[in-house]
């Protein structure tokens, strides 16, 4: 969804320098993920531990991006 917390962690990682794009993906690329999230009103920036059997482990970004996002609306 187009929601303000999505747009707000977007913009933050395109202030760190990393390319945002927005496209479905299959099941398979998951292979090649590393760190993955989600965010949301309530969820704000939540890592994401499995999907199907990817598993995932939050990684510097994902923990960079919940503490400036949580600095930002806590400010």
């Amino acid at each position: 969804l187009n929601g303000i917390t999505r747009k707000t962690i977007i913009d933050l990682l395109q202030d760190e320098g990393i390319e945002v794009l927005e496209r479905d993906i299959n099941l398979d690329e998951l292979q090649n993920v590393t760190e993955c999230f989600l965010t949301g009103t309530a969820a704000e920036v939540t890592p994401v531990g499995k999907i199907a059997d990817f598993e995932f482990k939050p990684g510097n970004l994902c923990k960079k991006i919940m503490v400036q996002y949580s600095d930002l609306v806590r400010s």
